[in-house]
């Protein structure tokens, strides 16, 4: 369960004070996810989700993702807009916690996408970075290329056997895997930087279809290469369980990006290197999770083993 910081229904109750959406209803604590608190929180004027940011999320970051979604709303792209208080801000304080209300989203992720449902979440992604090229705030990846090595060098003070095996094989490769940021010709933009099939949200339209509904928790977002966004999707949509490559559904994903925002020929060249990149990105978060796991959280940590083994595909591509 997804709750770090418990909130009662009156701690709930008196924070709603400070918005204009009435008062408490239910709050129902929000087993997704594993990097903040989250409840549902229903109220006399409608459903929301109130989120506590734990320690991952820097409060000085929050600024930034939450004034990217509210734009995006605005723009009419499919993700939970910011609530304002009564004093116009959007980040507010619980529980020794930063915390924010967004609009509820409708829906619920695909564990077992189709390939339609491939290529309907890459158009989206396109869209996505498309709709975002204006928005002006400025964050750097904070788990981009600088944060790899310290994260490698801290989990080296404990890894042992199948850890061990697999961060040795990641430090050989960290000093090459930084290589496509320093390419002035891969376009730059916010990026989603999560875009996990859990972050995006199916839901039944006014014409009766399945189709995107929301696409949520962009408190990694940041600016960055936008091939890289790209190529931590395809890792995360395109592999299963084990981390075995899905033909069908990596090539229905792309080919649903690209036919919103066709790839240069750089970008193309360059994917099996940030599909690499990405693989040991999320390996490496992973493996210090567990290994620095606190038995008092209640969120399990995620195997990292699985995202290892898709450093066999990107590599396999990369050599192709």
């Amino acid at each position: 369960m997804a709750v770090f910081t418990p909130v009662t229904p009156q701690q709930a109750d008196d924070y709603l004070m400070r918005y204009p959406l009435g008062g408490l209803v239910e709050l129902t604590p929000i087993a997704e996810g594993v990097e903040n608190t989250n409840y549902r929180l229903v109220t006399s004027k409608g459903a929301y989700v109130l989120t506590l940011f734990e320690g991952r999320t820097e409060a000085s970051a929050l600024p930034f993702c939450l004034g990217l979604t509210g734009q995006l709303a605005a723009q009419g792209f499919p993700t939970p807009a910011p609530v304002a208080d009564r004093a116009g801000q959007v980040i507010g304080r619980l529980n020794d916690r930063a915390a924010a209300i967004v609009e509820w989203t409708a829906g619920a992720w695909k564990r077992q996408p189709t390939d339609k449902d491939q290529y309907r979440a890459g158009q989206v992604l396109a869209l996505l970075h498309l709709d975002a090229a204006d928005y002006e705030g400025v964050r750097d990846n904070p788990v981009g290329p600088r944060a790899w090595a310290d994260l490698a060098a801290r989990c080296d003070t404990v890894a042992k056997g199948e850890d061990r095996r697999m961060l040795d094989q990641m430090q050989l490769l960290l000093p090459d895997l930084a290589r496509p940021w320093s390419d002035p010709d891969l376009p730059r933009g916010p990026i989603h930087a999560d875009y996990f099939p859990d972050n995006v949200l199916f839901a039944t339209n006014e014409h009766g279809a399945t189709d995107v509904g929301g696409v949520i928790d962009f408190y990694f977002a940041c600016v960055d290469v936008l091939a890289y966004d790209l190529a931590i999707a395809l890792s995360a949509w395109g592999f299963d369980a084990e981390g075995r490559p899905l033909p069908s559904a990596l090539r229905a994903f792309q080919k649903g990006y690209e036919s919103v925002r066709p790839l240069s020929d750089a970008e193309r060249a360059v994917l099996p290197d940030l599909g690499a990149a990405a693989a040991v990105r999320f390996t490496l978060t992973r493996l210090h999770d567990r290994l620095f796991h606190d038995p008092a959280n209640l969120v399990t940590p995620k195997d990292p083993t699985p995202f290892f083994r898709r450093l066999d595909y990107w590599k396999a591509a990369e050599a192709a």
